[in-house]
């Protein structure tokens, strides 16, 4: 996958900040969904009988029973996986390029699921028919219903194969669409009271208070949300992004592009040139963990070898579209935690 996007709201640079203004294509009511707000619980009332479930676009997706073949964006297949409900295919990044798991794919064995498509614009609409699929699961970027990593040029067809469910992970906090794939996968028939199940939650609260009383000790600890590309270097606000307002809530202490700088990035991002990627003071560098960025060990830039916080080795992953399971979100709590706890003030 190319780094090298950087016209306006050009794929790359919206990927960027772990965003989607209008890109991808917005899903309508299909199949059984039903746009009415009228009363739907979450959960499947039986295996073997009626199953319904209401989305983040309040449309209420109906069945017979259970979804059984069940389609999904590869991150969201992911969480899935880690509550015990599997997936028949996936699209979105789900293999590297010398054929090993994405890291979006999670825990997942990937050898298992049909690759409907593996980068951007790309979805075999054939091979998802030939699926069967009882429903298609993706999050959701924006405020209007974008189905992510669906495309635009074949929605159509594809929204006619079966019904789909929406989870918004846009601006708001990582908890809520936690909870809410957590609520999908148990109206799938997840084991929401299995011990790894619970354990990882509870760990999701203690890493939680850990980053809270980390950042209390440290309020002076300036940290900055960062992806590269080839051309480009994106520098995040917190407003929109689900993990990063989740950590401003806890009190992280994060460099803030102004709303004008961020205006091209539709409010996510600004963009930086490699000469001026000095032009916020941080102390700790989070970079986004996904293939479609450079990562820092191949960075060439002289100018981000400069930076105070690539010197002192205080530069971290941040998956910018995290993995909805408490478990995967454990990790990416606890390390920011561990870095304010540890970092030297060089800003």
């Amino acid at each position: 996958m190319s780094n090298a996007r950087t016209a306006r709201f050009s794929r790359r640079g919206i990927l960027a900040a772990g965003g989607a203004l209008g890109l991808g294509a917005l899903v309508t009511a299909c199949g059984s969904e039903d746009s009415t707000d009228g009363g739907s619980d979450s959960k499947a009332s039986a295996k073997s009988g009626p199953w319904s479930f209401k989305d983040d676009r309040g449309k209420n997706v109906q069945l017979d029973k259970v979804p059984a073949n069940i389609v999904a964006f590869t991150g969201v297949a992911a969480a899935l996986f880690d509550y015990g409900v599997s997936v028949k295919g996936v699209f979105g990044p789900t293999k590297t390029q010398d054929g090993k798991p994405d890291v979006q794919a999670g825990d997942m064995d990937i050898s298992k699921v049909t690759i409907l498509g593996n980068s951007w614009d790309q979805f075999n609409v054939e091979k998802y028919a030939a699926l069967a699929p009882d429903v298609l699961i993706s999050t959701m970027f924006d405020s209007v219903g974008t189905l992510w990593y669906v495309p635009e040029a074949s929605k159509d067809k594809i929204a006619k194969l079966a019904p789909s469910v929406g989870i918004s992970v846009y601006d708001r906090q990582l908890t809520a669409p936690l909870q809410r794939m957590w609520e999908l996968a148990e109206a799938l028939g997840g084991d929401m009271k299995s011990a790894k199940v619970t354990d990882a939650k509870k760990r999701f609260e203690e890493a939680s208070e850990r980053l809270r009383k980390a950042a209390k000790a440290h309020p002076d600890i300036k940290v900055m949300a960062g992806s590269a590309s080839q051309e480009l270097f994106y520098v995040s606000g917190t407003n929109l992004s689900v993990d990063l307002e989740y950590f401003k809530a806890l009190g992280v202490n994060f460099v803030e592009p102004p709303e004008k700088a961020k205006a091209k990035g539709g409010g996510w991002f600004e963009s930086l040139s490699w000469e001026n990627v000095d032009k916020y003071a941080a102390d700790i560098i989070m970079m986004d963990d996904r293939s479609s960025a450079i990562q820092p060990a191949n960075i060439t830039e002289a100018t981000w070898k400069k930076l105070p916080a690539v010197k002192a080795g205080q530069v971290i992953s941040r998956s910018a579209e995290p993995i909805l399971s408490y478990d995967k979100c454990v990790p990416l709590v606890e390390n920011l935690a561990k870095a304010i706890e540890s970092a030297k003030k060089v800003s």
